[in-house]
């Protein structure tokens, strides 16, 4: 049996991929879970097979979280859905050695043959996604100062920020001040705009 954990967000939509994946022999869903910060403890406690990760939410950085159940757990493969593809996921997806993508509009069958194509051991990966993201230019901020303000953008203010970062918040003023002036732009939010706009977030 091909073991399944699901983080996704969206309660009905998780139903409906709970549901359809019940309908196979070889395959049980062994956790289901919102996406976010129960993911690796999720993946430690029922060591999944597969995991299949929504990363649609601003909220939580889970790509950390994935690079960390990689380290953690070799031997279970992780597949992404999202709805939007954004050429800074992408690559970073592909640097951390994510062992798939898949676009939510995909057909249901399509979820059900790349589950099975990672738990043999081999990566689905749409190459035309993979070289348009290596031929985007990379932005112009570092890892950390695109965690930050993705947090900004999810109204996380600089106290919850720093908490969350475990950083003081002098610093983490100090790096959206960076990136505030990086971008060219006249107020926090103004960046988390020209950010998004260029797909960074």
């Amino acid at each position: 049996m091909i073991k399944v954990l699901l983080a996704q967000d969206g309660r009905m939509v998780r139903g409906a991929f709970i549901a359809l994946l019940a309908q196979e022999n070889d395959i049980v869903v062994v956790a289901e879970l919102a996406a976010g910060r129960e993911l690796v403890q999720a993946a430690r406690r029922f060591e999944p097979d597969v995991a299949v990760i929504d990363i649609d939410t601003p909220v939580h950085d889970d790509l950390s979280a994935i690079q960390q159940i990689h380290e953690e757990l070799p031997k279970t493969r992780t597949l992404i859905l999202t709805s939007t593809w954004r050429p800074t996921i992408v690559r970073r997806a592909l640097d951390i050695q994510v062992g798939g993508f898949l676009v939510k509009e995909s057909p249901p069958e399509k979820l059900v043959s790349t589950i099975r194509e990672l738990a043999a051991g081999l990566r689905v990966i749409d190459f035309d996604l993979a070289v348009s993201a290596w031929q985007s230019p990379p932005p112009p901020l570092t890892e950390r100062q695109l965690e930050i303000l993705r947090l900004a953008a999810a109204g996380d203010g600089v106290p919850e920020i720093a908490a969350r970062l475990h950083l003081s918040p002098g610093t983490v003023r100090n790096y959206l001040s960076s990136v505030t002036t990086k971008l060219n732009a006249r107020t926090r939010m103004d960046a988390v705009r020209i950010a998004a706009d260029a797909g960074w977030l």
